[in-house]
Parts: C-alpha cells; structure tokens; sequence
C-alpha cells in the first residue's frame, strides 16, 4: 500500500471519515501499513501497546478471556472489517494501558497503524482537529462498549 492507499483509509475510516484533505494528509504521514496473515494475533489481552489500527482490508476478531468463578471462556466482542478501527486508545491520552482483548486476523488483513502519542501530539498542535476526533472517539467507543455488553450477556 502506497501513501495514497494509506490516505484512502484513513478518509473511509469510521474515526477519520470526513475531516479536511489536509488533516488526513498529516495523520497519514505518521501511518505505516502492516500486513497479518489468518490466525495471526495482532496482540493479546494484557499486552501493553502503543498503537491504533485500522483495517484496509480483511477481517479481525476481538476476543476476551473471561474469568467468572465457575465459568471461564473466550467472549466474541465482534468481527470487525474494512474501516473499521481497534487497539491501544488510552495512548491518545498520553498514557500507557494493557489491551483489554486480544485481535487475531480471520483473513488475510491489511492495516494501518500509526502511535496514539504522534497523534496525540498532533491533536495538542491543533486543538480544533484534537476535539473532533476526540468527539468521533467518543462514540466510537460507545459503540464498542455496547458490543462489550452484548457479548458479556451470552455468557
């Protein structure tokens, strides 16, 4: 994937999807893609990480291991595809976290990855662009945690 491939992404992205050219130009100089083949694990729950994915192509499942007493398992969160983003949020914030679920590729997949703390560096050098995608983060993250609830009731 070219630059251009990696601007595509970003613009179609649900967390980048109608920010200004120039915006999405920046973002995209901090990208770099990254290639997994079916099976493979992105990260594991409790890995520590410093990186935010979003799928070019392909398909990735998000998983967590749960532990309640007498019934242990892994929980399906969902399978995500193209545009569709995951991984280490808290690094927009300038803080370290450990993965709360664990993403394996079910396809062939094609990311783009780029550091929370690049972004966040941007965002704090353009506050207007740091509080819109502050806003789409917020709700993406409503979204994922419903799914959380949806998957953590078929246990």
């Amino acid at each position: 994937m070219d630059g251009s491939g990696i601007y595509q992404t970003l613009e179609s992205s649900e967390i980048f999807r109608g920010l200004d050219q120039k915006d999405i130009e920046k973002i995209a100089g901090l990208c770099r893609e990254e290639t997994f083949e079916p099976g493979q694990a992105i990260f594991r729950q409790g890995d520590t990480g410093d990186r935010i994915y979003i799928i070019a192509e392909g398909q990735v499942a998000l998983e967590r291991t749960v532990d309640l007493g007498t019934r242990k398992g892994n929980v399906l969160i969902g399978i995500i595809g193209k545009g569709r983003a995951f991984g280490c949020w808290s690094t927009l914030l300038g803080k370290s976290h450990s993965f709360l679920s664990s993403a394996s590729c079910q396809k062939p997949t094609k990311a783009v990855c780029f550091k929370g703390t690049e972004i966040r560096a941007l965002m704090l050098s353009n506050p207007a662009l740091g509080v819109c995608i502050l806003e789409r983060l917020c709700f993406f993250l409503r979204d994922r945690m419903q799914s959380v609830y949806g998957a953590m009731e078929r246990i």
